[in-house]
């Protein structure tokens, strides 16, 4: 009797939100009443309810940036409620119209974004599963075949498994850490799978209905929480449509090299402004021009130690708990003899450098290192590589998880106590394994990671498979 009569107070809740909601500037005038308590819209209030509390309740524990990033999400899902509420009170609207409308969502996103851009957080994992997951919300632009989107149902699944690489790494990193980062990477994956997509599949499966009634044009909801992901591409020009397209060319002055190439076929003396070179302003006869380089220069410039833009080398142990090696550059002596199982290391924007790991250390992360070399021994978590190119890892005693993301040219050498180890790779080329031979003490094999596949439809469901290369 309690319970039927909490879901009647939570329905009358949700109603006199909505109405609350369109008062406040989100109905459009003259629009649909009933609009803020369409059953679709009060079906989008409780799929927030149910999918969206259990990310929130998990993120409130974690704190920090993941509470944040999650309070930005939310401010996603209520934009995105606002747009389903003015779209039925809106016609459709034209490629100008529909960015216009998109615009409090896109602003929301590019929040989430600018949270995993520059110094790499602790928690960039999460930032990087909320952020790229916002993409799903952009269901809402499918305008028909013509616009170049997948269907609503596909575009929420596709875009999914870009914050599913990310999600999965928190997964394996707290797998048996703390609880709640795992709620909250699971919970995140509900909210959009089965969640949205089934949300969008009962009650928008063919996209959005526009009204046939309501105004023409869609501005943007007023004070609407800031919003994630790319916009539809802006219209053409207005010089496209004005009226002097339709004029003929040759009434029109010609601009740039196509008047150039007029002048020069006019028969005219364009020379005539040139001035002429003497033989004293020629290089060759110059005095002041010499090709002997100044001792005293080559020497200041070989003496200047080479310093990363980024900002001087640094290799310390801070906190007691994180090693960080940045800005280091044709260093190949580096070493890090003085560690534990409980410490991470960190190696940001190091060049042509060697770095050796002597001892047992939690996780090892190499971030923006161009022809690095790193040489550990054993990491309990996982040892990750992000956009690299030209790295070299090798692995002298175990690793459970090896993962390359956005690298281009990436070496592995494992030993056979980390033949068990878990590789995954994402937008990258090259990769490369080495792995000791049969025989004791043979030379390595080496096996290069396949980074093109065939995706077959068989027996109702895709099949991937890597693309093999055969000689004739």
């Amino acid at each position: 009797m309690e319970e039927k009569l909490i879901e009647r107070l939570e329905s009358a809740v949700v109603r006199l939100e909505a109405l609350s909601l369109r008062s406040g500037g989100v109905a459009v005038s003259g629009g649909d009443d009933s609009a803020a308590t369409d059953p679709s819209i009060v079906a989008f209030d409780d799929f927030i309810g149910t999918c969206f509390g259990r990310v929130s309740s998990a993120a409130e524990k974690i704190g920090g940036q993941v509470l944040e990033v999650t309070r930005i999400l939310e401010q996603a899902l209520n934009v995105q409620k606002e747009l389903l509420i003015k779209i039925k009170q809106t016609r459709k609207p034209d490629l100008e119209g529909l960015a216009e409308f998109l615009k409090p969502l896109n602003e929301v996103v590019m929040k989430a974004n600018a949270m995993t851009e520059g110094r790499r957080s602790d928690f960039f994992n999460h930032l990087k599963a909320a952020a790229d997951s916002l993409a799903a919300l952009f269901w809402i632009a499918y305008t028909g075949k013509e616009c170049g989107m997948s269907m609503p149902i596909a575009h929420v699944e596709e875009s999914w498994q870009m914050a599913e690489f990310y999600c999965n790494k928190i997964l394996v990193q707290y797998k048996s850490k703390d609880p709640n980062h795992v709620e909250w990477a699971k919970a995140l994956k509900d909210l959009y799978l089965p969640g949205l997509r089934d949300y969008v599949k009962s009650h928008y499966p063919l996209g959005p209905v526009w009204s046939t009634t309501g105004k023409a044009t869609a501005s943007a909801p007023s004070k609407a929480p800031a919003p994630s992901a790319p916009a539809p591409p802006p219209p053409p020009p207005a010089s496209f449509f004005s009226s002097e397209s339709s004029q003929p060319s040759s009434s029109k002055p010609k601009e740039g090299m196509a008047a150039v190439f007029q002048e020069i076929s006019s028969g005219k003396s364009v020379t005539a402004g040139l001035k002429k070179v003497t033989n004293d302003m020629k290089a060759k006869n110059r005095s002041d021009r010499t090709g002997i380089v100044a001792v005293a220069a080559k020497e200041g410039r070989a003496g200047a130690p080479s310093f990363s833009k980024a900002g001087p080398p640094k290799l310390e142990l801070q906190m007691g708990r994180k090693w960080a090696v940045e800005n280091q550059i044709g260093k190949k002596n580096l070493v890090i003899d003085d560690c534990d199982a409980k410490q991470s290391v960190y190696i940001f924007g190091c060049k042509d450098s060697v770095l050796h790991i002597q001892g047992k250390v939690n996780n090892i992360t190499i971030d923006k290192c161009t022809k690095m070399g790193v040489v550990f021994t054993d990491v309990v978590a996982a040892c990750e590589i992000v956009n690299c190119n030209g790295v070299e890892v090798q692995c002298q005693g175990s690793a459970p998880t090896i993962s390359v993301d956005n690298t281009g040219g990436c070496q592995l050498y494992l030993s056979k106590d980390s033949l068990g180890a878990s590789i995954t790779t994402a937008k990258s080329s090259e990769i490369n394994v080495l792995v000791p031979g049969a025989e004791p003490g043979g030379d390595l094999v080496e096996h290069a990671l396949p980074q093109q596949f065939i995706h077959a439809f068989k027996d109702g469901q895709f099949e991937t498979t890597p693309v093999s290369h055969s000689g004739g």
